[in-house]
């Protein structure tokens, strides 16, 4: 199923004022977990998949990338990283992440940000990813912890004051669709687990160099109380493998 809630002009808007929406990579709390991931992308070929407003894109060309192409299915969103780009080594295209059908070894890095969570069939656009990087070449990416999409509310258990006394996991070896609510919209969220990512990627023929579930740091803590929440239970799971060289 492929899913374009961003063309709705009403999703958009409140898409368009989300933090990240407005301060770019700085803004996104996973940021600093998943640049640590990043190889070095001087001379590289990127490819990024579900790209929305093109920050990691123009990321990846800041840091001397040959070329870059970024992958959305919306329209709008496109249209927004068009219009934030002025760099002709840059490319957009309209694709869903289910449709790529890159020639092999066409990329050296591949990248996706919090965007695989809502893709039914893994296995596929791992195999894909596979065929499109070079020799050594490398992938990263981020989603949703399993242990956040676990159960479709994604909410705390409140007690009878608000408070919120502990993140409920349940249905965890329930592979599969959850009905979620995002923006105040329903959206389909595919839950796995941890084993299924990470086996997923060896049996595409990856070798998996280092999982992050996003512990917070005590700076992060200084800076951002609400970085809390994030030490009772993670909302990231980010994996970076590579391919035999």
């Amino acid at each position: 199923m492929k899913q374009n809630k961003y063309d709705d002009s009403g999703f958009f808007e409140k898409y368009s004022q989300m933090p990240r929406s407005i301060g770019g990579l700085d803004a996104a709390g996973e940021w600093t977990a998943f640049r640590a991931l990043l190889p070095e992308l001087r001379g590289k070929k990127v490819l990024d998949l579900g790209c929305g407003y093109g920050w990691h894109c123009r990321y990846a060309r800041e840091h001397h990338a040959q070329s870059v192409v970024g992958i959305d299915l919306s329209e709008k969103m496109l249209a927004q990283a068009s219009a934030m780009t002025d760099d002709p080594h840059i490319e957009y295209r309209r694709l869903a992440i289910e449709d790529i059908s890159f020639t092999e070894r066409e990329f050296d890095v591949a990248i996706s940000s919090l965007a695989l969570h809502y893709i039914e069939n893994i296995d596929i656009i791992f195999r894909k990813v596979y065929h499109c990087l070079a020799p050594g070449g490398t992938f990263v990416f981020s989603v949703e912890h399993p242990i956040f999409t676990a159960i479709a509310a994604q909410d705390w258990y409140y007690g009878p004051q608000g408070e919120k006394l502990h993140w409920p996991v349940d249905n965890y070896h329930n592979e599969g669709s959850r009905h979620a609510r995002f923006l105040d919209d329903d959206v389909i969220k595919y839950h796995r687990t941890i084993a299924t990512y990470a086996n997923t990627l060896i049996e595409a023929g990856f070798r998996i160099k280092k999982l992050s579930e996003l512990q917070p740091t005590q700076d992060m803590l200084d800076k951002n109380p609400a970085w809390q929440e994030e030490v009772r239970r993670p909302m990231f799971l980010l994996i970076a493998a590579e391919t035999l060289a």
